[in-house]
C-alpha cells in the first residue's frame, strides 16, 4: 500500500470519527432529523468518505472495501441530488454501514 492510499484511508477514518463527533456520540434519529446542522455536517463527511473511496478505487481497484461503489454513488447523490437526500437512508448508512467501513479501514491501515 502506497502513501497516497494510506492518506485516503486515513481521510475516511477521520471523516467517520467526525460523524461521531457531530452526533455527539449518540445515535438518536429524532435528534439527527431535527438538526439541520447535524444533517449537513454528516452529509459533508459522507461526501468526503465517498470522494476518498473514489480516488482510492482509481489508484487500487482491488482494494477490499465492502460496497465501495455504493459509497461513491452515495457521495454523488448527496452532492448532485442534495434536494432529494433521504434522511432515513443516510441514517441507515451511519448506523449500519459506517461501523463496518471503519473496521475495514482500520484493518487496511494496519497492513503493511
Amino acid at each position: 500500500m502506497n502513501l497516497q492510499e494510506k492518506k485516503l484511508l486515513a481521510d475516511v477514518l477521520q471523516a467517520i470519527i467526525s460523524i461521531d463527533e457531530h452526533l455527539e456520540g449518540k445515535r438518536i434519529f429524532t435528534e439527527y432529523k431535527a438538526s439541520k446542522t447535524k444533517r449537513r455536517a454528516v452529509e459533508r463527511e459522507l461526501e468526503i468518505i465517498g470522494e476518498a473511496v473514489n480516488k482510492l478505487l482509481k489508484i487500487n481497484p482491488s482494494v477490499e472495501i465492502s460496497y465501495a461503489r455504493m459509497i461513491v454513488d452515495l457521495r454523488n447523490k448527496v452532492i448532485h441530488a442534495y434536494d432529494n437526500v433521504n434522511d432515513i437512508v443516510i441514517w441507515n448508512v451511519v448506523v449500519n454501514h459506517l461501523p463496518v467501513l471503519q473496521a475495514e479501514v482500520k484493518k487496511l491501515l494496519e497492513e503493511k
